[in-house]
């Protein structure tokens, strides 16, 4: 959850300030179409796309591996593969969708801004440093104030279609645990339990993460 958080943070705010400079409108609302597609995949059809394009024998990334001398790699069955491949195809699917509410709080800042900043002679990067960046950091903040409340909640669906008997010991988390014991092995006041923890401790860090970003910036949920 953390290395999510922390690498794909950054990726809707680039697209939306590249979006905002782009010259041509057109080009810029066909990257913003293409970009916010993935979104609507099904968990299902991704996971099926990634079994696909990463299977050791007809797989597109293998065969391109091995089109310059190097040897398949198990992509899916993979440990140390598992949380990359988990945190980068959630950046694609997700990017185009969490830059949409940064494009929109970069179209709500006063275009005299803009204005007087190149009468200064304000090059696009002074403008991205001193006028953009700091009007989308309350945006951002509400946004990792909320991500940081549900740390906990990695995603049951994706993680259980693609977790295999191979990578098991990276891939199990508390939600296909909850599941394994509460469906599978009819363990129902535990598997309540540990998710009843979990969700308290979800909560726990809402409060804290709002606290420190209260006095720290005087941005918070409440």
């Amino acid at each position: 959850s953390a290395y999510s958080l922390i690498v794909s943070f950054p990726f809707p705010v680039i697209l939306a300030l590249m979006l905002n400079y782009c010259v041509s409108k057109r080009f810029g609302k066909v990257v913003q179409t293409v970009t916010y597609m993935p979104y609507f995949i099904s968990v299902m059809v991704l996971v099926g796309m990634m079994n696909i394009f990463f299977s050791t024998n007809y797989g597109v990334v293998n065969m391109v591996l091995k089109a310059l001398g190097m040897e398949a790699y198990t992509f899916m069955s993979s440990e140390a593969s598992f949380r990359h491949m988990y945190v980068w195809s959630g950046i694609w699917q997700g990017m185009g969708y969490s830059s949409v509410i940064y494009f929109a709080a970069l179209a709500g800042i006063d275009p005299t801004l803009y204005e007087a900043a190149e009468l200064d002679g304000a090059s696009k990067l002074q403008r991205i440093i001193y006028i953009d960046i700091p009007m989308l950091i309350p945006t951002a903040v509400i946004l990792l104030i909320l991500n940081c409340g549900n740390i906990m909640n990695l995603g049951f669906e994706k993680v259980y279609l693609m977790q295999n008997p191979l990578n098991t010991t990276v891939s199990e988390i508390i939600s296909t645990y909850v599941y394994k014991i509460g469906m599978i092995s009819n363990q129902y006041s535990l598997s309540a339990a540990v998710n009843l923890f979990n969700t308290i401790v979800n909560f726990i860090l809402l409060v804290l993460v709002n606290g420190v970003s209260k006095k720290l910036g005087d941005t918070s949920l409440w």
